[in-house]
C-alpha cells in the first residue's frame, strides 16, 4: 500500500508539472514561433535567398535559434506526457524500483525545466532581438579610459562564453591607454534580453594604475544597450531626415591604415541624433551599420516617449534616469560589486569583470518583470 501511496503522490505531480508545461508553452509562444519558423523556412528554400548575405545570415541564425527552442520544448512535452501514461499504467504495481526509475526521471525532467524556466523572464518587446552595444568614457582621462576598455572586456567575455558573435562597428581609442568609445553589434539567441541589464551608467573604485602615487581613484563609463530592430517594423526615417557626411577614418597606421573616405556619420535632423561607423573599408556597408544603430536609437527613444505618455496618464510621471548609476565595482579598501537596482552583490570581482554577469543580469530580469507588475 506504500508503494501505490507514493505512486498516486507522483502522479499528481507529474500532472501538475504537464500543466505547467502547457502554461509556459502559452507564455512564450511556442504556437507563434512555430508559424515564424515555418515562414523562414520557405524563404530560405526560394532560390535568390543567398543573394543578400548579411540578411540570409541573420535568418539562418534565426531559424537555427527557433528550431532548437521548439524541439527542446517539444521534447519536454513528450516526455512529461509519457512519464504520466507510465505511472498511471503502473499505478496498481508493487514494484519499489519502478516507482524508483519513474522517480529519477521527473526528477531529471524537473531540473531541465527550471533551467529552461529562465528564459520567461526575456519577455520584453525586443529580447529576443539583436543588440547594439557602446561602451563610453566618463570624466577622468586615462583612468576613465581604462575602465571603459575594462568593462567591453567583460561584456565581450560574457559573450564568448554564450557563444554570441561580436563585431566593432566603431572605435576610438585613447592616445595613453583604454577606449574612448566603442560601439558593436552583438547577434546571438535573446542577445538583448541578457544586454539590457548593463544599459547605464558603471562606478569603479580602485587604487589607479596610473597614480604615481597610487591614490584611490573613482572611474564612470556609460554602457548604452540597444535592441537591433527590422526598419520595416521599426520608426520610419526618411531620407530628407538625414544628414549623410563621409570622411577618411581614422585608425592605426602602416598596412591598418584605411586611405579611403570610407567613415560615414549619420545625422538625424529632428533629434539631433548622431552616428558614426568607420571599422569597415566598404562606405556601403558603414552607413548600413550606421542606419541600424540609428533605428534601434530611435526606436528605445519611441519606446521612452510612450512610457513616459502611459506614466502621466496613471499620474505618477517621474522624470526617466537612463544615466543614473547602475552599478558600483569597488576593487579598494575591499571588494564588491553591486547592483544599485536589484540590490544584488558579489564580493568575486574578478569573476564578475571577466564576464560571469549571468546572476546580475537574472536578478534585474526578474527585478524589471516586478516594476511591470
Amino acid at each position: 500500500m506504500k508503494v501505490v501511496s507514493v505512486m498516486k503522490e507522483l502522479i499528481e505531480k507529474i500532472e501538475n508539472f504537464c500543466a505547467r508545461v502547457i502554461e509556459v508553452w502559452k507564455l512564450l509562444q511556442l504556437d507563434r514561433k512555430s508559424v515564424v519558423l515555418t515562414t523562414f523556412q520557405k524563404e530560405m528554400s526560394e532560390p535568390n535567398f543567398w543573394n543578400d548575405p548579411e540578411h540570409a545570415k541573420e535568418i539562418s541564425q534565426k531559424v537555427d535559434t527557433l528550431q532548437k527552442e521548439l524541439e527542446t520544448w517539444k521534447n519536454i512535452q513528450s516526455v512529461s506526457k509519457d512519464l504520466l501514461d507510465v505511472a498511471i499504467d503502473s499505478f496498481d504495481e508493487k514494484d519499489e524500483s519502478l516507482k524508483e526509475e519513474i522517480e529519477r526521471k521527473f526528477f531529471e525532467l524537473e531540473k531541465q525545466f527550471q533551467d529552461l524556466e529562465f528564459f520567461i523572464l526575456f519577455s520584453g518587446k525586443y529580447d529576443e532581438n539583436n543588440a547594439i552595444v557602446a561602451v563610453h568614457a566618463g570624466s577622468g582621462g586615462v583612468d576613465a579610459q581604462d575602465w571603459a576598455e575594462m568593462l567591453l572586456r567583460m561584456i565581450m567575455r560574457f559573450c564568448e562564453k554564450r557563444g554570441f558573435s561580436v563585431r566593432v562597428l566603431d572605435e576610438s581609442r585613447g592616445q595613453e591607454a583604454g577606449i574612448k568609445s566603442v560601439t558593436c553589434e552583438v547577434s546571438g539567441s535573446c542577445a538583448y534580453g541578457w544586454l539590457r541589464s548593463e544599459h547605464g551608467v558603471h562606478r569603479l573604485v580602485r587604487i589607479s594604475p596610473f597614480d604615481a602615487e597610487a591614490m584611490r581613484h573613482t572611474s564612470f563609463a556609460l554602457v548604452e544597450v540597444l535592441p537591433v530592430v527590422d526598419h520595416a517594423k521599426g520608426v520610419v526615417i526618411n531620407d530628407e531626415e538625414l544628414k549623410i557626411d563621409v570622411f577618411r577614418a581614422s585608425g592605426a597606421g602602416g598596412q591598418s591604415v584605411n586611405t579611403t573616405d570610407s567613415a560615414v556619420r549619420v545625422t538625424h535632423l529632428p533629434s539631433g541624433i548622431v552616428v558614426t561607423c568607420q571599422n569597415e573599408r566598404s562606405q556601403h556597408v558603414n552607413k548600413r551599420s550606421a542606419l541600424k544603430i540609428l533605428q534601434a536609437k530611435l526606436e528605445l527613444l519611441h519606446e521612452e516617449k510612450l512610457r513616459k505618455e502611459r506614466e502621466k496618464i496613471r499620474g505618477e510621471y517621474k522624470e526617466a534616469e537612463w544615466g543614473n548609476q547602475i552599478r558600483s565595482y569597488v576593487l579598494h579598501p575591499y571588494k564588491m560589486v553591486k547592483d544599485l537596482r536589484t540590490r544584488y552583490e558579489s564580493a568575486d570581482t574578478e569573476s564578475v569583470l571577466d564576464g560571469n554577469l549571468e546572476s546580475f543580469m537574472e536578478a534585474y530580469l526578474r527585478w524589471s518583470r516586478e516594476q511591470q507588475n
